[in-house]
C-alpha cells in the first residue's frame, strides 16, 4: 500500500505541489468514508485533493477521478484579449504570429493550446490487456509513470489514428486527434466484452491540454523547477498540483519525442498559460501547428 503526499515545489506565480509516493504507514484518514455524492461537489473535491496526506485507495486515478469544474471561457477570453483569433468551435486558430511561432520551434520555445484534441480515459482492472489487444503498443511491458505512442487500426488493418498514451496509477490516458476521438471512443466501448473490467470515458471537456515545442523547452522546464523531467524517456510523466488543482506534465508531444505536454483542470489553465508566456514562450495557434505537423511528417 502506498500513501501519496504532496511536496511543495517552487513555481513562478504558482503554488505547485508534486505528488509522490511515501512508504506506507498506518493512519486514520478523515475522508475514508466520504460518499460519492460529496466527492462530486467541487468545493469538497478540491478540499479533499489538497490534504497533505492522502490515502491512495480513495484517489482511484490521480488526477482525473476528481471532478474538475466545467470548462468556462475564461482562458479563451484571455487569449482573445491577447489577439488570438478563435473559431466558432473554440479552437485558437492564430495569434497573427505564425511565422514567429514556427521560428520559435527551431530557435526558442512555443506553446500551443491543443485542448480541442481528444482525451480518452481507460480504466478498470483489465485496461492494460484490453489496450494491448486493441492497439499496436506493447502495453503489458509498461509501468505507471511511463508512456508511449500506439496506433488504432480497423479490422482490415487500416490506420485510424496514432495516440499518445500515459500509464497512470489506475487508468491510461490517451490523446488523439479531434477528428477521431468520437469514433475511437465508440470503437473501444464496442469491443468491451461482458466479463471485461474496462471503462471508457471521454474527458476532453473536463480537461485542457497544452504542448511545448522547441529547443528551449528544457530550459523553460528548468526555470519552472520541473527539471526532473528533462532528459527522461518519451512518455514519462508526473502529477502536480497548481494552486490545489491537478496537472500532469509529460515528456514529448503528439508529433515529437522532444518538448513537453501538460494536461490539467480547466480551472488551472489560465494561470498555467500566463506563467508559460512569462517565461518568453511564443504562443502558437492551430494554423501554425498544422503546418508544423506536415513539416514533421505528422500527417
Amino acid at each position: 500500500m502506498t500513501i501519496l503526499a504532496a511536496a511543495t515545489v517552487t513555481f513562478p506565480h504558482l503554488e505547485l505541489e508534486l505528488l509522490h509516493p511515501w512508504p506506507w504507514r498506518s493512519f486514520s484518514h478523515p475522508h475514508r468514508n466520504v460518499s460519492s455524492s460529496i466527492l462530486r461537489n467541487k468545493k469538497s473535491t478540491w478540499a479533499f485533493f489538497n490534504k497533505k496526506t492522502m490515502n491512495s485507495t480513495n484517489l482511484a486515478a490521480l488526477p482525473f477521478d476528481l471532478s474538475p469544474p466545467p470548462i468556462d471561457h475564461d482562458l479563451l477570453d484571455t487569449m482573445e484579449a491577447a489577439g488570438a483569433k478563435v473559431s466558432d468551435e473554440g479552437i485558437i486558430e492564430t495569434f497573427d504570429n505564425d511565422d514567429e511561432a514556427l521560428n520559435a520551434v527551431d530557435n526558442g520555445v512555443a506553446v500551443v493550446d491543443l485542448s480541442h484534441f481528444g482525451r480518452i480515459r481507460v480504466s478498470g482492472e483489465d485496461r492494460i490487456q484490453f489496450l494491448h489487444n486493441q492497439s499496436t503498443a506493447n502495453f503489458e511491458c509498461l509501468h505507471e509513470g511511463q508512456g508511449c505512442d500506439t496506433v488504432f487500426v480497423t479490422p482490415t488493418a487500416r490506420t485510424i489514428d496514432i495516440a499518445q498514451a500515459w500509464i497512470m496509477k489506475n487508468a491510461v490516458t490517451l490523446v488523439v486527434s479531434p477528428e477521431t476521438c468520437g469514433s475511437i471512443t465508440e470503437m473501444l466501448k464496442k469491443y468491451i466484452f461482458f466479463a471485461d473490467k474496462v471503462e471508457i470515458q471521454e474527458i476532453t471537456k473536463q480537461t485542457c491540454f497544452f504542448v511545448l515545442v522547441g529547443p528551449k523547452s528544457n530550459q523553460l522546464m528548468e526555470d519552472l523547477n520541473l527539471g526532473d523531467l528533462v532528459g527522461k524517456p518519451y512518455g514519462t510523466h508526473r502529477h502536480f498540483c497548481v494552486n490545489g488543482m491537478p496537472i500532469t506534465v509529460g515528456v514529448g508531444n503528439i508529433i515529437s519525442e522532444e518538448g513537453f505536454s501538460l494536461l490539467m483542470s480547466p480551472a488551472a489553465a489560465k494561470t498555467v498559460w500566463k506563467t508559460i508566456l512569462s517565461q518568453d514562450a511564443i504562443p502558437m495557434g492551430s494554423n501554425a501547428w498544422e503546418k508544423l505537423r506536415v513539416i514533421q511528417g505528422g500527417g
